[in-house]
Formats: C-alpha cells, structure tokens, sequence
C-alpha cells in the first residue's frame, strides 16, 4: 500500500473508531490495515492511535496528522478532479464570526448544499485572528479592518454602523447632542480576546476622526453578549445597523448622534495567498459574495 493509501485507510481508521470497519470499507483484511498503520507509526515515530477494546481513538499525534492527512487527500483529490471534471467536493472548512454567518451566509445554505451536494462545510466561530494554513482552515469571515498578513482577502460587504442606547439609559443619563457631552456617559465594552483592549468608540467629526474611550462597567469578548448588555440599558455602544435594525423599529433602542456616525466597517473573506484555490474553497467563495450581495 503507498502512501497515500495508507493515509486514507488511516483517516478511515480514526473517522470510524475500528480497524475492522475501516478496512472492511476499503475492501483490504482487518490484518493488511493493522500491519499498514504499524508500519506508518514506525516509519513517523510515534504512536498515532490508542487501541481499546471497544474503540480506536487518535493520540494528540494522531489527532495532528489526521489534519494533515485530510488536507493532502482533498488536494489530491482536487488535483484529480481538475482532470476529471468532477464537481467540487470535500471537506471545507471556515472560521466565522457567528453574527455575520447566521445573518448573511446560514440562510442561503439549503440552496448551496442543492448546488454542490458533495461538498461538506465544518465552521468554526470565533473572533480571533486565525492562522489559516496552520490550523488547516480553507476561508474565515472576518469583520473590520484586516490587519497586515500573507492573507489574500476578498471584500463581501460594507457595513453601515451607528451609536444606539435603550430609552431607560438615555432617561438615566441624558441624550448627548454632541460628542463633547459624552462625559458623564458610560459605554459597554467590547475586549479584544487578542490583546485584552477595549476597543474606543470613534465618531466622524467633518473630516477629523474622533476616538473616546469612556467609563466601561460591562465588558465582553462576544458579540452576542455585547448586544445583550446594549439591550440592558448597561451602557451605549456601537454596532452595525443589521444588528440592531428590529430593536430601533420597535423602539427598543434609539439612534443617537447621527451627524457624527461612526465609520463603516468592511467585511471579507481571507484564504491563504498564493496557493491553488481549490475547487470547493472557489465555488464557496463565489457563492458568499452573491450571497452578501442579495442580502
């Protein structure tokens, strides 16, 4: 068996828990794949699976060339496709920021799956600034300005953002007319889970932008509880319009400040540069952008 077989009998191993389901799956005896996987753990040097005698589990090792092993079988399987002219299929896996992908991209995913039925997406959530070809991640949906990287990024949408606060707030504190009467107000505040800051409110003066950092009782690293702590009446903050779009309409929270919005925020796709997009990672891309567009 070469190698690449092996890698897939060994990824068949840990996705079914058994040598004997596995192999039975790739047609070889339970026999040939217990000598295959002895031989890859020789020639690799260290142990790749923990044998029990209900269940075959991956050891960290295992776990971490398992990653490897999926992401050399789907570019194996691309490459073969791209000849074959079969439709984009595999795992692909993105990294969101949960917010956006239940507003913009889950409700167009019926319609996707319709489309490319081979295809399946894992998604992760989370804020953080991921390492794409490390942590084996084919695209992240990120929000704001992109840092500096050897990212190739795509932008789907730019947001529209505004300052709002609940009515019992403004009641509370007073509704500032300007800026400069934000003194005796009080923000909630949202921490970067990179560098632990908060992150300043920010108002377009004319064409100075202006940045104020006020008193924070409340802070959170997550969107959604962000916007619980808004709807609490904990403080004012800034959000992007879609967030909030039902709470102005009801009246449960009010826009304030118009004149001095804060700036629109961009929002895009990163996928690692200068590799040969494959198939899937093309078709998704193509796919989220008309969805953010229709949205």
């Amino acid at each position: 068996m070469d190698r690449i077989d092996a890698m897939r009998l060994f990824a068949r191993i840990v996705e079914r828990r058994s040598f004997t389901l596995a192999a039975n799956d790739m047609e070889i005896p339970r026999s040939t794949a217990t000598k295959v996987i002895a031989e890859l753990e020789a020639r690799l040097g260290v142990r790749l699976l923990q044998r029990t005698t209900r269940v075959v589990r991956p050891t960290l090792d295992g776990e971490a060339f398992h990653q490897r092993c999926l992401r050399i079988l789907d570019d194996v399987e691309d490459a073969e496709g791209a000849f074959k002219g079969v439709p984009a299929k595999g795992q692909l896996r993105i990294e969101v920021q949960g917010t956006l992908a239940r507003h913009f991209l889950l409700p167009g995913l019926p319609g996707f799956f319709a489309r490319f039925p081979d295809i399946q997406i894992a998604m992760s959530e989370s804020d953080r600034w991921v390492d794409l070809v490390q942590e084996g991640v084919d695209c992240a949906l990120r929000y704001g300005q992109l840092r500096d990287s050897e990212l190739a990024a795509r932008q789907v949408a730019t947001l529209q953002r505004l300052t709002c606060a609940t009515p019992a707030y403004l009641e509370k504190f007073g509704t500032p007319g300007n800026v400069d009467e934000l003194s005796r107000h009080r923000a909630v505040g949202l921490r970067s889970i990179t560098t632990g800051q908060v992150t300043p409110l920010e108002f377009q003066v004319g064409k100075e932008l202006r940045s104020l950092s006020l008193p924070c009782p409340f802070t959170v690293t997550g969107t959604e509880s962000y916007l619980a702590g808004i709807r609490l009446g904990l403080g004012l903050a800034q959000v992007p319009r879609f967030h909030v779009e039902a709470d102005l309409r009801s009246g449960a929270l009010v826009e304030i400040l118009k004149d001095t919005p804060p700036l629109s925020a961009p929002v895009s796709l990163l996928y690692a540069r200068g590799r040969q997009l494959s198939p899937r990672v093309r078709v998704f891309l193509d796919w989220a952008i008309a969805e953010f567009k229709a949205r």
